[in-house]
Formats: C-alpha cells, sequence, structure tokens
C-alpha cells in the first residue's frame, strides 16, 4: 500500500501523507514524496498543491525510528527533493500549501516549513525535539531563523519544547487557525484562489524570493531588472502578461494560460 494518497481536482493536486499509526517518513516514503512533488511542478496542468497528513491526530512526526531501527541511514537516499520530497526540490514555482492537522515535530514540521503557506487545525502542535535525542534539525535550523524571530527560534532549536498552534500563529508559524473539521475545506477554497491566478507571476514571485534570500536588496534588485532570472524573463514575454493589461483595460476578468 502507497504511504501517499493523492487526489486531483482540476489545477489542484492534494498530497495525503498516510502512514498509520503516525505518519513517520522512512527513506522509501520520502522517494515516493519527491517523485509526486516532481511530477507536480512538472505538470503544466496542475498550479497548486496542498499537503496533509491522514487521520486527526498527526500531520508527520518526522523521520521513522522504527525504520532506522531497522537499518534506514540518516545519511541515506531520501530522493529527489530530499527529505519529505519538498526541502530541496529545485525550481518549485508553484504555491504549496501545507494543512496541518494534528502533530508537527521534527521533520514534520521542517516539511511544512518547507510549505508557502501553513493552515492548522486548532489542536495542531509543534516541536523540534531532535535536540534531546543527540541529533540536529538541520532544516529547521536554516529555516526557522528566516520565519520567527531569532531569540525564539533558537529557544525552540535548544530546548526542544512542544507548543501550540496558538504560539505558533502568534510567531507567524502559522498563517491560520481553522477548526480541524474544516482545515481541509480551508485549504482547497485558498488553493482554488490561487489556481485562478496568474501561474507565472507565483513563479516569478518565488523565484525572487528564492534569490533575494542571502542578497543584498541592491543586488537582488539588479538580477531582477537585468533580466538574470527565468521565471521573470517568462513573465515579461508571456501571452499572460499582454492578458493582464488587456483585461484590465476592458474590466473584465484575464484568462491566464501560463504562457
Amino acid at each position: 500500500m502507497s504511504p501517499l494518497k493523492t487526489e486531483r481536482k482540476g489545477a489542484i493536486l492534494l498530497v495525503t501523507l498516510d502512514r498509520p499509526k503516525a505518519n513517520a517518513i522512512d527513506l522509501q516514503t520520502s522517494r515516493i514524496m519527491g517523485e509526486t512533488f516532481r511530477t507536480f511542478r512538472d505538470d503544466p496542468e496542475l498550479r497548486v498543491a496542498i499537503i496533509t497528513g491522514g487521520g486527526d491526530k498527526f500531520f508527520c512526526p518526522g523521520w521513522d525510528l522504527k525504520a532506522a531501527a531497522d537499518g534506514d541511514a540518516v545519511d541515506g537516499d531520501y530522493g529527489v527533493g530530499g527529505f519529505g520530497g519538498l526541502q530541496e526540490l529545485r525550481d518549485m514555482n508553484k504555491p504549496v500549501i501545507a494543512a496541518v492537522n494534528g502533530i508537527a515535530c521534527g521533520g514534520g514540521l521542517e516539511l511544512a516549513l518547507s510549505a508557502d503557506i501553513i493552515l492548522a487545525a486548532d489542536h495542531a502542535s509543534f516541536a523540534l525535539p531532535e535536540i534531546r535525542s543527540g541529533t540536529v534539525a538541520d532544516a529547521a535550523s536554516v529555516k526557522l531563523p528566516k520565519r520567527i524571530p531569532y531569540h525564539i527560534a533558537m529557544e525552540l532549536l535548544l530546548t526542544g519544547r512542544w507548543f501550540d498552534v496558538d504560539e505558533a500563529h502568534r510567531w507567524g508559524l502559522v498563517n491560520e487557525i481553522v477548526p480541524a473539521a474544516q482545515l481541509l475545506d480551508r485549504a482547497w477554497e485558498l488553493a482554488r484562489l490561487l489556481a485562478s491566478g496568474p501561474p507565472l507571476v507565483y513563479a516569478a514571485i518565488k523565484e525572487i524570493v528564492r534569490d533575494a534570500e542571502d542578497a543584498k536588496f541592491q543586488d537582488a534588485m539588479n538580477h531582477i531588472t537585468g533580466r538574470q532570472l527565468r521565471s521573470v524573463d517568462a513573465l515579461y514575454a508571456s501571452e499572460d502578461q499582454l492578458e493582464g493589461a488587456r483585461a484590465f483595460a476592458e474590466k473584465r476578468d484575464p484568462v491566464w494560460k501560463g504562457r
């Protein structure tokens, strides 16, 4: 049985990590997730992805320690995209929504951090407990201090303590808190809104954000204005840019074609 369930509705792909009892990720699952998200990235008909967990208790607790005890190497082949298929997947220029339906800890929190927008059920909880087992939450150590205040990120990394969804929202880690029964409905609603938007603009935004992450402001601006980003070049030369201007002038909704 596959550890992933996928559902495709129009331009939206729902990916559900479903590995009872806790949706932990082993090497095989990570490789399957990578292939799934690469397929999503490369399919011109798909525009938005949602990642969630099966059941109502766990989003994902991260690395499958039982699989590790049975021989899965921590430094093994996670597949394209790295652990969970999203963290290191190059050129992911489409929006990804995480619908956190329960516990998200360790690599599971890192998986959520790989999404662009995080919705969380009102009972969700979070932690980076690697410190307690003498390991490092490497991806979170890179991402978390860039997402929330440095001193808060460092406390969470250094103590491994649990925090609830209200605290996650307070620090800006979570975009919205949603009643559990309404979580997927809200994720679909948001995904439909994004799917109706201009895909080439989304691609340009995501590439600009990645390019600017560690660059000085003027260097980042020079890349954009100097046409050094592929997705920005594609946008400026596209039918969609002309369509946007025409639709505005004609006072109608634009029809985006992604080209």
